[in-house]
């Protein structure tokens, strides 16, 4: 019995460890607030928990230091936060001297629509001013940086090259190296933390791609931040000193579910998780969902009602759109609010069944990606970054075609964001 009882003791030892590794490459959605593996014991099954993520701003002890006694500027939103406290509140809290808030695209509140240029103002509660980098000024004046020490960048993004905040931090670095400051990252997880979609064609930069990236680019903000430096990509291949804050018990395998909303219209965590999918329909006729309590998660048209039972009706709703495609008509399509987004991260791929699915079933075929049909329309190519998908969207080329033409580089970019990631 006593060697029965060793071998066990052993078995668990090596077992345990193993399966410790394994859960880190596949985490569940149970894993939102810790890792859970299963091992065995006299019932079949012992629960182990591991660490939850720690993102970067969570372990302030790590840059608390570097802010005492500077003037410091802050690059944040509502998505900027400490378990349940804005970031805001927790610096002022630990007498940080914060001199501005830089807001993003939405604003500082995170209560903007899409594109809406939002105004500089001075926060209420504690007097400090607020500056707008979405509207009139896309980065910090000089006056402003020469009041400063550092910035520091707290922004949770999703993972999508037309998703904006990678701009912001793109022009926060720019300012930065200009003016010689250092920028400190408090690093998020991409919830969309896959490589997929074809690579920018630059001719078709613009400011939903500005980079030659793939539509989701497998990086967190720290990460990202490395590749714009390491590639040169500031002007004059300047280099912007930053510090990152690396997360804790975090790969990009890990599921993420965000607990503040990035934007107001990724408002559920399915939203976020189709966002890299869907947004490709902003630049077709096809209604995502922007005008209801739902976007990015139904699809539809008012053309399509013999082909599709399951409706809804955009309207204008302040702060998310307030002039949506199709307002106030009804739309016919299909309801994803359900859609299993396990599958997004298992076969690491974009969707674009949908997008061949409602091109095919459109009456209408010439005025599909005619962005001349509404003003709130987007250019597709932009979008997609390559004026090829279009075309083949239109001749019927096969999904595994498409997928095709993204090589070789698609791959060549992998290679290249090898250099840079932080974690597995």
């Amino acid at each position: 019995m006593k060697y029965f009882r060793v071998l066990i003791i052993l078995g668990l030892l090596i077992i345990i460890p193993l399966l410790l590794f394994t859960n880190l490459k596949t985490a569940t959605p149970e894993s939102v607030d810790q890792h859970k593996i299963l091992t065995a014991n006299q019932h079949g099954v012992l629960t182990v928990d591991l660490p939850k993520i720690r993102t970067g701003a969570d372990q302030i002890n790590e840059y608390l230091p570097y802010l005492k006694d500077k003037k410091v500027g802050l690059l944040v939103n509502t998505s900027s936060i400490i378990e349940n406290t804005s970031l805001v509140d927790s610096l002022l809290s630990h007498n940080v001297n914060i001199k501005y808030i830089f807001g993003p695209e939405h604003g500082f509140r995170s209560n903007a629509g899409n594109g809406v240029s939002i105004k500089d103002e001075v926060d209420p509660t504690t007097g400090i001013p607020i500056i707008s980098l979405y509207g009139g000024t896309r980065k910090p004046t000089k006056k402003q940086m020469d009041e400063l020490d550092l910035i520091v960048f707290d922004i949770q993004d999703v993972g999508c090259r037309f998703f904006t905040y990678i701009n912001k931090l793109y022009d926060i670095m720019e300012a930065c190296a200009e003016n010689n400051k250092e920028l400190i990252i408090l690093d998020r997880p991409n919830p969309n933390g896959y490589v997929d979609g074809p690579v920018l064609d630059m001719k078709l930069k613009s400011g939903i791609g500005k980079f030659p990236i793939p539509i989701t680019h497998g990086m967190t903000m720290g990460e990202f931040a490395q590749m714009i430096n390491g590639e040169g990509w500031l002007p004059n291949k300047a280099k912007c000193k930053i510090r990152v804050i690396s997360l804790k018990n975090y790969t990009h395998s890990t599921y993420y579910e965000l607990p503040v909303s990035p934007s107001p219209n990724l408002n559920t965590q399915p939203s976020i998780m189709l966002y890299p999918s869907l947004c490709l329909f902003e630049g077709t006729i096809i209604s995502q969902g922007r005008g209801t309590y739902m976007p990015f998660t139904v699809l539809g048209n008012p053309k399509l009602k013999d082909q599709y039972t399951f409706s809804f009706t955009p309207k204008s709703i302040p702060g998310m759109s307030t002039s949506p495609l199709h307002m106030d008509k009804t739309c016919y399509g299909i309801d994803l609010r359900d859609y299993d987004i396990k599958q997004l991260l298992e076969t690491k791929k974009i969707n674009l069944k949908w997008l061949i699915e409602f091109y095919k079933n459109y009456p209408d075929k010439e005025k599909f990606f005619d962005k001349s049909q509404s003003s709130q329309m987007g250019d597709f190519d932009k979008l997609a970054g390559t004026v090829n998908l279009k075309k083949q969207i239109i001749n019927g080329v096969s999904e595994e075609e498409i997928r095709a033409s993204w090589e070789p580089e698609l791959s060549k970019y992998k290679v290249m964001r090898e250099k840079y990631v932080i974690y597995e």
